[in-house]
């Protein structure tokens, strides 16, 4: 029986590479912004920014397109890129949305998670919580994202998959800076909020779990508001001490 080879064996070692930076890029750009180093509607300086991450501007403006995509710049014709700023019926609006739909892929997810996705959760889970005791804020975002992100891609539902996917760009600096209001008060909060998603979650009760989901979504809310409040814009960084 032949043997079906995939074609990334005989891709180019040059594309892969540039495969590679293309995608180091990205992240480490959506990092940049997410954590607030450009405010909302500030201007995308592209020498500055190529200088930081040690490229050239393609792949800096190739990254910026996929960031417009996903809703956190918006690409000026003839005038590079802006950070979107968000009003806040949009904030109020994005959150209730992303909450609904987090609810409902907590629900699905129940009736249709393995225990291996569980135990992968947990493990993302524990790793938060360590991120959290060392007040290490960004990779604690990125643990905490994909935990979410997990959770969504349980419900083996494409369609809503692809629904999240169009909004969680548009909310992700604000789900980031949420974690400031208050300081250490709401960081803390929304570490017990993910204790019991993972308890609803072992216990695959599906009714449970989205009711958790969307109060989390809620307070992740009222905290961006009240960080809007402090800081005068929805996004910004801060150093926990």
């Amino acid at each position: 029986m032949a043997t079906q080879l995939s074609a990334e064996k005989f891709a180019d070692p040059t594309e892969r590479e540039e495969t590679s930076l293309h995608g180091e890029t990205l992240a480490r750009l959506r990092d940049y912004i997410v954590e607030g180093n450009i405010p909302d509607g500030g201007r995308v300086l592209e020498r500055e920014l190529c200088e930081i991450l040690g490229i050239s501007r393609t792949p800096l403006r190739e990254a910026l397109k996929v960031l417009a995509a996903e809703g956190i710049v918006d690409l000026l014709p003839n005038k590079g890129a802006r950070v979107r700023a968000l009003s806040e019926s949009d904030l109020v609006e994005l959150f209730d949305v992303m909450g609904g739909l987090e609810a409902l892929a907590g629900r699905l997810a129940c009736e249709n998670i393995t225990d291996t996705e569980v135990s992968e959760i947990e493990r993302l889970h524990h790793e938060m919580y360590g991120f959290y005791l060392r007040k290490d804020m960004h990779n604690y975002f990125h643990a905490n994202q994909m935990i979410h992100q997990k959770i969504v891609e349980a419900s083996r539902n494409a369609v809503l998959q692809a629904t999240y996917a169009t909004f969680a760009g548009r909310i992700r600096r604000v789900r980031y800076s949420a974690n400031f209001a208050r300081e250490r008060e709401r960081w803390g909060e929304a570490m017990r909020e993910h204790e019991m998603i993972l308890d609803a979650l072992r216990r695959r009760a599906g009714g449970e779990l989205s009711d958790i989901l969307f109060n989390h979504l809620r307070n992740k809310r009222k905290a961006a508001a009240e960080r809007s409040g402090e800081s005068g814009h929805a996004a910004g960084p801060m150093t926990l001490e």
